[in-house]
This record gives C-alpha cells, sequence and structure tokens, in this order.
C-alpha cells in the first residue's frame, strides 16, 4: 500500500484510537437494521402466528402440532441402560480395555456402551499419568533440596 504508515489508518488521517466517529449514535428515526425490522415484526405479530399456528394444530394439522409440541417439551435424551460386568480399575489400562472388549465380544456390553467405558479408561489413564509425573517431581525436588 503505497505512503502506508504502520500505526495510522489509511482511510482517515484525523482517526484516533479509542475516539468514536459516531459520538451522537444512530440518529431517532434512521433506517433500522433488518435484524432490528425482524424483531419488531416478530414483536408485533408473533402472537398472531402462535394462535394460527395452535389452531391448526388443534384441526388435526401433524406438523402444526409437532411444532407445538417441540416447543412445549424438551426431546427426550438417549440414555443407556446400566450394565454390569467384572472390571477391576487396579489393573493395568491395557488389562481394562482388554476386559471391556471382552464384554463386548460376550454380549454382556453394547458396543457404544464399550467404546464409552473405553474413552472413560482413557480418562483414568491420563489422571494416573498426571498424579505419577506430580509425585517424581515431588521426589525430584526432595532430592535437589538435600
Amino acid at each position: 500500500m503505497e505512503g502506508f504508515v504502520p500505526g495510522k489508518n489509511p482511510g482517515n488521517p484525523n482517526w484516533k484510537k479509542g475516539v468514536s466517529g459516531n459520538p451522537a449514535g444512530r440518529p431517532k428515526g434512521a433506517a433500522a437494521s433488518k435484524r432490528e425490522r425482524i424483531a419488531r415484526a416478530l414483536n408485533d405479530d408473533g402472537p398472531d402466528v402462535v394462535r394460527v399456528v395452535i389452531d391448526r394444530a388443534l384441526e388435526g394439522d401433524m406438523t402444526a402440532a409437532g411444532l407445538v409440541l417441540s416447543r412445549l417439551m424438551p426431546p427426550v435424551k438417549a440414555q443407556s441402560e446400566p450394565v454390569q460386568f467384572s472390571l477391576d480399575p487396579e489393573l493395568p489400562i491395557g488389562k481394562q480395555i482388554e476386559a471391556v472388549l471382552g464384554a463386548v465380544a460376550a454380549g454382556e456390553v453394547p458396543p457404544d456402551v464399550g467404546q464409552q467405558i473405553i474413552a472413560m479408561i482413557g480418562t483414568l489413564s491420563n489422571v494416573r499419568k498426571n498424579e505419577e509425573l506430580e509425585q517424581r517431581i515431588i521426589q525430584l525436588e526432595a532430592k535437589e533440596v538435600n
């Protein structure tokens, strides 16, 4: 850019950092943004639209009924059933994962639940690593002090 000086605004030589170019703000009655116009229209006509949708739902329109119900009731979240199988959390991480894979293979645990359990074992592994590193650092610092 020709004549560019770092720290200066090339578009307006009178521009100063932190000073508004329009301190008085938008004049009253100025054209509203699209967002403001839509918000105003929803405020004005929203109750009428809602009434029409509810009336159509009451008349048997399943699309309108679905829309009304989706606003009245939160969607039901998928929830896994509890599973029971043998897992020793004191075992090394690899052995724990093998136990989960064995339970999946035996049909004791659904594959998606097995995957979640393995992810939890991975989190446990990370926690153990951090705890071990913390202990090593404490031991090293104790040796340096002596």
